[in-house]
């Protein structure tokens, strides 16, 4: 395929550069909000408000409900664009609503559910969650133990999820329960929009080590949703929840490693003087070599998605093997980052590079990656089984009532 721009393309690109030109000149001060987190989500909502006006802030959803109308095409040349500018973060604010909860509302919502949900989410008006993961299945989402009993007009919810990202900050999320014990797990699944300022529910934000609080655990005590935030048929949760990992984990393959291999190349040559030249050493020049080489192998991956779309398909289950090199690379560029530094590396706040904020954050952050939204097990598997059309991995819980799994 010619992977060159069509002529409507190439205009397209260009007034979104000169929109986003524009935008990044501008003064997005949020000095008057102290808390840190809370100015990126100020800002992040200012900016998406700024987004939809010119058409920017949903580019593929329906018009109908907020969005831009365009093309799958058009919102990944605005991604491309987007990124080579210093604008609010939206991507860890907003983005979990925005590329995961909304689709799947606008997918498998009632009228009713659309109407009320997605125009405000797009806007930036209510910040968005999603309550998969459990403390005894994270990636295997199908083993969700949060049971959802009916009561008249409501749902009863009981249970604990964790590493729920920007739970702090939001207004609703999308949660998996246990509805029906006694048939196996794939098929006793219902989700819900939850609101997260419901009686009963407790947000315990998790410090990590790199002093951020970015997700949290959440803890459900007899809380009551109404029927009428139920996604999908009772019981037919997992294809709702597919969706929204399909959403999740093309999100996460399609992000930046943030500390990349042009980065490892500037900290070495920041480092490099005359009397110390960090490329003497032939380890650090592979390094670099390796981290370009996976990085363009990614490239060409989009690339393949992008073939798919433009002949009106959709990306396929190898879309997972970005989000498997990628999250693994960013841990090895932090190593590589701190290896280029040597024992200096053992201090903190060098000021004398440039790029050390992103060194320290990928050291500490990229494992982390390496299990959201995923883990590099559960990928795996994806792409041996329906990448690679190798046998299935033995599960021996399938077809076993979920009350008699162990826990």
């Amino acid at each position: 395929m010619d992977f060159r721009d069509t002529s409507e393309e190439t205009q397209y690109r260009a007034a979104a550069r000169k929109w986003l030109s524009e935008q990044a000149s501008r003064d997005w001060n949020t000095s008057h909000i102290t808390d840190e987190m809370e100015a990126k989500y100020a800002a992040a909502k200012a900016y998406q408000r700024e987004r939809v006006k010119a058409g920017y802030g949903a580019i593929a959803l329906p018009r109908e409900f907020g969005g831009g109308g365009g093309t799958p095409m058009e919102q990944i040349i605005f991604r491309q664009e987007e990124v080579q500018f210093n604008l609010p973060d939206i991507g860890t604010t907003l983005g979990v609503g925005l590329a995961m909860c909304l689709p799947t509302i606008i997918h498998n919502g009632t009228p009713e559910q659309r109407d009320r949900f997605v125009k405000p989410g797009i806007l930036g008006e209510e910040v968005w969650c999603q309550l998969f993961s459990e403390p005894t299945g994270g990636s295997d989402v199908a083993s969700a133990r949060t049971s959802a009993v009916q009561d008249s007009s409501n749902w009863v919810l009981q249970g604990q999820k964790v590493w729920t990202s920007g739970a702090q900050y939001s207004d609703f999320g999308i949660i998996t329960t246990r509805t029906d014990p006694d048939v196996p797990k794939h098929k006793g699944l219902t989700v819900f929009v939850v609101d997260m300022k419901a009686p009963g529910i407790e947000i315990r934000p998790i410090r990590q080590m790199s002093g951020e609080s970015e997700f949290s655990e959440v803890f459900f005590d007899a809380v009551r949703v109404p029927d009428t935030y139920r996604l999908g048929e009772v019981n037919g949760g997992w294809k709702v929840a597919l969706s929204t990992l399909m959403h999740e984990r093309a999100g996460i393959g399609g992000k930046s490693t943030n500390l990349g291999w042009a980065d490892l190349l500037k900290i070495a040559e920041q480092l490099s003087n005359d009397q110390h030249d960090v490329f003497a050493n032939p380890s650090h020049a592979c390094a670099i070599v390796d981290s370009w080489l996976l990085e363009f192998g990614c490239d060409l991956i989009a690339l393949r998605g992008q073939t798919a779309l433009s002949r009106g398909g959709q990306p396929g289950p190898e879309q997972s093997v970005t989000k498997l090199i990628k999250a693994s690379l960013l841990q090895q560029n932090g190593y590589h980052g701190i290896d280029l530094a040597g024992a200096a590396a053992l201090g903190t706040d060098r000021h004398d590079i440039d790029l050390w904020n992103k060194v320290e954050h990928a050291w500490m952050f990229g494992a982390g990656l390496r299990i959201g939204g995923g883990t590099d097990e559960i990928l795996r598997n994806v792409v041996a089984e329906r990448v690679l059309g190798l046998p299935g991995d033995v599960r021996l819980d399938k077809d076993v009532p979920f009350r008699d799994v162990p826990s």
